[in-house]
């Protein structure tokens, strides 16, 4: 349930939840917050219960600073896109397709959507299309550079039972009832899409439990298990996916998709990894974390309970042709991308010019902006979706390439207009793609 806030007296413990709400991965430079800006003799954020603390002035929202922007988009001409119109874009054409189940709800999307729908069905030229309704613009990172990172990910496939067995052990848990959301917008319209979660002691809002609370004590949850997994380090990688597919011991499968999240901060296991000199940075892919948990079982709890972050799930109906994003429509492999949603939006084409994993050979696409994740910060930077399996996950696992990209909008359609103008970046239920390693 969402919490609305009345009051903007609080606590410095509630303050130090509202730090956690406004905090990045630590290699990013924090947002600007109006908690943020005037806690600093708060205690740091722990999953201890909040005591009682003398009242602390929030200013009024009026007063309270604009977010630092992550980037921008920049008009250019088709002519900077290398090697546009080289590609066959019917593929992105049907992405965008899905992606109008959305926004053609909205007026400025209403036409391109109709028209998109009838070049699809007539078997007209794609790439026409593209460049008859909508212009291009470059995405500019904060700092003025175009050029960023563009990492992958991918549906994975793991092992379970309905029920606990001295094999499948390792519950995939529903979300919790006592897991509250506050939406920090309904007090700060600057900070609007922006969520704190906890859980109520008394009249007191606390931090919900951590990882390791979770791991270590099963009946905190019990009775949300969804389904029962046979490896600890699959469900881990599963967390960082967001979505997966189960297959049962009678040879079905379900799919489960991302449900909500516990509140804590994401912290990275690679980084742990290479900073106690278990592996080197560029061993830290998905293959090469899993197989060291294969050869160190022993050491693989404490490393994993050093990421507070949790997530719940839900079952999602088999019939669909991809996971849920957070744009609310299936995820097509290999045409789909992640994004910060702040500076592109969501459900909009998006051409990536990149390479590769492990390659020079470029990888220039037309793809749709259809996810975000807690890892994907600022302009450019994105996370490639494969598609599901092991073959799909290999490839996901070893992308981390320079990019640089590009997002076509209407003509006409202005992104420095104001919020008005542009798509909302909440349209869906859910991020496909939550974390990194």
């Amino acid at each position: 349930m969402t919490l609305m806030l009345a009051s903007r007296k609080w606590g410095c413990g509630l303050a130090a939840l509202l730090l956690a709400a406004c905090a990045t991965p630590p290699a990013e430079k924090p947002l600007s917050c109006p908690v943020c800006a005037v806690c600093s003799s708060c205690s740091p954020v722990s999953s201890a219960p909040i005591d009682a603390a003398p009242p602390l002035e929030i200013p009024p929202p009026d007063a309270a600073p604009t977010p630092e922007p992550r980037g921008k988009l920049v008009r250019t001409s088709w002519l900077n896109l290398p090697n546009w119109g080289r590609e066959d874009v019917a593929p992105a054409l049907a992405a965008f397709v899905q992606s109008c189940t959305v926004l053609a709800s909205r007026p400025e999307w209403r036409e391109v959507c109709a028209e998109a729908a009838r070049v699809q069905a007539q078997g007209a030229p794609a790439a026409t299309f593209f460049t008859d309704r909508f212009e291009p613009f470059k995405v500019v990172n904060r700092d003025e550079s175009d050029s960023g990172t563009i990492t992958g990910y991918y549906e994975p496939l793991l092992h379970g039972s309905r029920v606990r067995t001295a094999k499948y052990k390792y519950p995939l848990y529903a979300a919790p009832q006592d897991l509250i959301t506050v939406d920090l917008g309904e007090v700060y319209p600057e900070l609007k899409n922006r969520r704190l979660r906890g859980r109520l002691v008394g009249n007191k809002l606390v931090p919900y439990w951590d990882r390791g609370d979770i791991e270590r004590g099963h009946e905190l949850l019990r009775g949300l298990e969804i389904v029962w997994i046979d490896n600890p380090v699959e469900v881990f990688f599963l967390h960082i996916q967001g979505s997966g597919q189960v297959l049962l011991p009678d040879g079905s499968r379900i799919r489960i998709g991302y449900a909500d999240q516990n509140g804590h901060p994401f912290r990275s296991v690679a980084g742990m990894l290479i900073r106690r000199g278990e592996l080197r940075a560029e061993q830290t892919t998905l293959p090469g974390m899993k197989a060291w948990a294969l050869r160190h079982p022993a050491k693989v709890s404490a490393y994993l309970d050093a990421n507070p972050s949790y997530v719940f799930f839900k079952e999602l109906p088999n019939e669909l042709s991809g996971p849920i994003g957070t744009l609310g429509v299936p995820l097509a492999a290999e045409r789909s991308l992640a994004v910060d949603a702040r500076v592109i939006p969501l459900g909009v084409p998006v051409y990536l010019a990149t390479t590769y994993p492990g390659s020079p050979q470029d990888l220039q696409r037309l793809m749709v902006a259809q996810d975000t994740g807690g890892a994907i910060f600022g302009g450019v930077r994105a996370d490639f979706y494969w598609g599901f399996g092991d073959e799909a996950g290999t490839i996901a696992g070893r992308m981390k390439q320079a990019g640089r990209m590009w997002v076509l909008l209407p003509k006409g359609y202005n992104p420095n207009a104001g919020e008005a103008a542009r798509p909302s970046t909440t349209v869906g239920c859910c991020s496909n793609k939550k974390e990194s390693p």
